[in-house]
């Protein structure tokens, strides 16, 4: 009888200790709460924050959908009334398309939805809003996942509001930049090996410049060698001179730079036909040339003209800029073109040139045809969005590589004077590549 009852109360027991244990570290987290999100944002999300949020779209996935017209009825309206008045059922649920798991990200979450016959994935954009507002965060963006699936982002809070910069600064992996912070709150990371060329455009103060402090301070520690072509008398580029192994401050400079840089991928492709690779990346490390990255500012500059002669210039610049673009990748030449204004009216050169470049970011613009240039063959649907960026939001982008679709980013902030730093910092890195050479003959 003793035994029995000691057994009893220790099995009554456990069971409280643990209830006890569970509120008291559930009031540890809610009272440290302010504290863990204010110094570990993504620690507080992924402990507190989720799993409310989580436990909020379970509770309201069915009304929501019924709400937001997705649902649809599992009889016509006739069977269901004769129902009713028959047998005095409650009417059936109606049907809603099937939620996957609730996947959490550092500052939100993803889930895939199936549609249901009939619907598209318009139906969804429609209702993002709806859902943000249900699940009391901050933005929800729908994308089209495959046929028949769509992509449900909702994003906790806003993380353009303030990305935070990297704390340590090294030379990470090669030719791979963080350079910002995405809408879902990741790394926003330009790496040239798997997207080898880039158009950014932007308008005066949009963040295009900062942009570019970004990706030279990050590429400035890396064994790679950075060309400068900015035919505005070089007032952007020349603040990392002491960094560049070349930099062409005028259009005459620049068709020379550019000639040299095709003659230079030439001399790979003949290095690795030799060695019966087929790129730079196939040869032995000792034996491997070093990368080098273009960065042309204010790409109009190059093709704008106004007499016979500058026409030949700008034809010749274009000429060479689309072979960079069409044989650098696997010789190890990387492209960065940046501009406040890209369009049609520039030239055909322009328009084959943009074709190459598979990165694009689009800040805010002063005219359409810039932002259609950047993103309309790759994402039309992307246009409204870049469009809507405010002259307040300085930094904010339009960022698409032509795999994963699109979304917006912000980059890092960082000041002339931090990358002008960075650059005499790492000047020693700097290799001499005698055959850029582009003073005047």
């Amino acid at each position: 009888m003793n035994v029995a009852s000691s057994t009893t109360s220790a099995g009554a027991t456990g069971p409280s200790w643990v209830l006890v244990a569970a509120a008291v570290l559930v009031s540890g987290l809610l009272l440290a709460g302010p504290a863990l999100r204010r110094r570990y944002p993504v620690a507080w999300w992924l402990l507190l924050g989720f799993p409310v949020v989580a436990f909020r779209v379970m509770q309201t996935w069915r009304p929501l959908m019924a709400g937001c017209g997705l649902a649809v009825s599992r009889r016509p309206a006739l069977m269901v009334v004769s129902g009713l008045v028959g047998n005095g059922a409650p009417p059936p649920q109606p049907r809603v398309p099937r939620r996957g798991l609730i996947r959490p990200t550092s500052g939100g979450f993803v889930l895939l939805v199936r549609l249901l016959p009939g619907q598209v994935p318009e139906d969804f954009v429609k209702a993002a809003p709806a859902m943000a507002e249900d699940w009391q965060v901050h933005a929800v963006r729908v994308t089209s996942w495959k046929p028949g699936v769509v992509r449900i982002v909702a994003s906790a809070s806003d993380p353009l509001a303030a990305p935070r910069a990297p704390k340590q600064r090294g030379s990470g992996h090669l030719l791979r930049v963080a350079v910002g912070v995405p809408e879902t709150g990741a790394a926003w990371v330009v790496d040239l090996r798997r997207v080898p060329h880039w158009l950014i455009v932007g308008a005066t103060r949009s963040g295009k410049s900062t942009l570019i402090n970004a990706l030279v301070a990050g590429l400035a520690p890396q064994h790679v060698a950075l060309v400068g072509i900015d035919c505005k008398g070089g007032m952007e580029l020349s603040l990392y001179e002491p960094r560049l192994s070349a930099l062409a401050t005028n259009r005459e400079q620049a068709v020379r730079l550019l000639s040299a840089l095709v003659d230079l991928t030439l001399d790979r492709m003949s290095l690795c036909r030799a060695a019966r690779v087929r790129n730079v990346w196939g040869l032995p490390d000792k034996e491997r040339p070093v990368p080098v990255v273009v960065i042309v500012d204010e790409i109009a500059e190059l093709f704008l003209i106004a007499s016979r002669s500058e026409k030949d210039e700008a034809h010749a610049a274009g000429t060479a800029l689309i072979r960079l673009a069409q044989l650098g990748a696997a010789l190890g030449v990387f492209l960065v073109v940046a501009g406040q204004r890209v369009g049609s009216d520039l030239g055909p050169g322009v328009t084959a040139l943009r074709a190459q470049l598979g990165g694009r970011v689009c800040h805010r613009v002063a005219d359409p045809g810039t932002a259609e240039m950047a993103l309309g063959d790759l994402n039309p649907d992307a246009l409204k969005a870049a469009q809507a960026i405010t002259p307040e939001q300085a930094g904010t982008a339009l960022l698409a590589s032509g795999e994963e679709g699109w979304e917006r980013a912000r980059s890092h902030l960082i000041t002339e004077a931090e990358a002008e730093a960075v650059a005499a910092e790492y000047a020693y890195l700097t290799p001499v590549l005698s055959e850029l050479h582009v003073e005047a003959p």
